[in-house]
Order: structure tokens, then sequence, then C-alpha cells
């Protein structure tokens, strides 16, 4: 679904272009009025009015009109959203990150090895250059360290805590704070409209379980991650899942459109992300006969949050923001299309 018209200047709508936007401005605002006529609650208030807010409102409003041509059934409604840069803030670096970092530095106490045993040192000491040295295996290590060991309740309780007492470095405010007040109201104008909003994302699926549904308002069982290996165990009558020291699924990059095959068993209709590790579920979202839709999140926005794309360590966007225009994908611009990032700056 190109969306190039929507890209042309407003005041230009004497040309043929101009009223094919004009027409999807039109076509979106007479789904939001009522039976009397009467236009009814702005499903996106933290969206400016403009091609971007557009485009999506006249997206939903072919796929969800009985009797239209691009009609699409209620149970073929899939939404998938990447989490970080996608629906909460992603920098100075990764949520889960942060988490590892402290749970290494609450757990340091009993491991006493760690002063001198690399990359613990490094990591405690902040040393990220001599983390980075260690490459995955140093990463992985770090992970299993801290994410293992223990069984799949025990560390949803280590989240749970975790998540409702950490604050972000620049905000000093809950991580669950950054989430973004625009994306929050997508995916529930979504939801209004009978679609099934998942969560497709390169974290651990086990650390967004506990808190998605609170924030997002979409439950465990629709947020899919990668994930370490789990071993069944029974004592007496407790059966316990125990995380092992192994990855299973990685769900980044190419292992997204396999997760969503895996989990979901439906090709989404709608995606959502904002980096190269969200390439190959666009893809596989929009390649495919039939209305499809794409959005990319392109963090323009250095005051109210950051600019970042192509060179960003986090969240890099280049391959993914040059594949967009030939695949009609629309990219949110942050700075120009949202009136507000986050729910405290409304």
């Amino acid at each position: 679904m190109p969306l190039s018209c929507c890209r042309m200047p407003w005041v230009r709508l004497a040309s043929a272009r101009c009223v094919a936007t004009a027409c999807i401005l039109a076509l979106a605002a007479g789904f939001f009025a009522g039976p009397g006529g009467a236009a009814e609650r702005d499903p996106l208030p933290s969206w400016n009015d403009g091609a971007a807010k557009a485009a999506i409102m006249a997206f939903v409003a072919r796929v969800t009109t009985k009797g239209g041509a691009d009609f699409v059934p209620t149970e073929q409604r899939i939404a998938t959203f990447d989490n970080d840069g996608t629906l909460w803030a992603e920098q100075p670096g990764y949520v889960q990150a942060a988490f590892l970092m402290d749970r290494l530095k609450d757990m340091a106490p009993q491991h006493p090895e760690w002063r001198t045993e690399q990359p613990y040192k490094a990591a405690l000491e902040g040393d990220q250059k001599a983390v980075a040295a260690g490459g995955m295996r140093a990463i992985d290590g770090l992970v299993m360290a801290t994410h293992a060991g223990m069984t799949s309740e025990e560390f949803a309780e280590a989240v749970r805590s975790w998540i409702t007492t950490a604050r972000h470095p620049r905000f000093n405010r809950p991580y669950t704070d950054l989430a973004y007040q625009p994306m929050i109201e997508l995916v529930t104008y979504l939801k209004d409209q009978r679609f099934k909003v998942y969560i497709v994302s390169g974290g651990g699926v086990e650390f967004m379980r506990p808190w998605t549904e609170a924030i997002y308002g979409i439950p465990p069982e629709q947020v899919v991650g990668s994930s370490i290996k789990l071993r069944y165990e029974l004592t007496g009558d407790s059966p316990t899942l125990l995380r092992l020291p192994e990855i299973d699924f990685i769900d980044d990059g190419p292992g997204k459109p396999v997760g969503i095959a895996k989990a979901i068993g439906r090709r989404p209709i709608f995606a959502a992300g904002n980096s190269d590790g969200d390439l190959q579920m666009l893809q596989w979202t929009t390649l495919a006969p039939g209305p499809r839709f794409a959005l990319l999140v392109h963090h323009t926005d250095a005051e109210r949050e950051w600019a970042y794309d192509r060179n960003s360590a986090v969240g890099k966007l280049d391959k993914a923001l040059d594949e967009a225009p030939g695949r009609g994908w629309l990219v949110v611009d942050m700075k120009t299309d949202w009136k507000a990032v986050f729910p405290f700056q409304r």
C-alpha cells in the first residue's frame, strides 16, 4: 500500500495526488462518525493530525468495514509490535540490560569469585569495553548468571519486584513510565477494532510477561520473545519449570517470522517496529496478498526522547529505513507526528 501520496504538501489539494490524500482523511473522519454523523472521541489524541495518523486510520477503516473490498475477518486481524524502541524507550540501553546489571550487583555478595573472574569483574566495575571485548560468550555468561538457575515463578517475581522500583537514569521515573503514549493509544485502538495484538520482541519473553498487561493491555499469552531452555521438575506434588543456562530461541531479525509462525500461527496484517531487527517481521507481514500495513517508529526527537537511527549501537535503523519507501511502509517521525512521547509529557 504505497503511502507516497500522504507525504505531499497539504496546500496542493488541487493536484491528483493530494485529492487522494484528502480522500484518505475523509475516509478516516467518516469512519469515526457516529450514527448521527457527529464525530466520536479521537482514538489517537497524542498523534498530530497529518499523513501518518490518516494512513493508520484509513487502513483500519478499510479492513474493518463489512462489505468493503478489503474487509478482513476478525480472526485474521493480527497485529504485531516490537517492544524496545517501539512501545517504550530503549536508550541509553535496553531495559533488560539494566535489570541484568542490577541483579548482578544484588547477587555479587553471594559470589565473591566475581570480584576477579571475567566478565563479572568488568561488568561490576562498569567496564563496558572489557565486557564487549569478551564477545557473545561474555554476554551470554552474564545473562545465564542472572537469568537462569531458578524457577519461572521465582524469575517472574524478581522481574515484578525490579520493575516497580527501578528508575530510568535520564528521567528518574519508573521504566514503565517510558512507554510511548501514542503507541499505547494505537494498541488500544486496534484492540477496539477487534485486532488481536501481540508483542514480538528480541527481549526475553519471561522478562516481559510479568508487566506487559498492566502497561500495554497485552496479556502474557500474547507476548513472543527470546527464551532460555526450561526443564519440568516434580518434587512431591509441587511441579516447577527450572530455567536452564542454555539459549532456546532468539526472537530477533529473521527469528521474528519464525517466532510468529510458532507462537501465533497466522501471518499479521499489521506490524510495527523501529529497527533493523524488525526488518524481517515487516517483510513477512507485508509481502503477501491482501491489505497489509507496516510502521516504523523513527526516533527524531532529541529534546523529548532521543534522535538516532543508522549509527546507533542500540536500535539501529538503517536497512529498514532504506527499504521502507519502496515497500510502502509508514515511517513515523516522532518529532513531527507525535504531540507527546511519554504519558507524563501530555
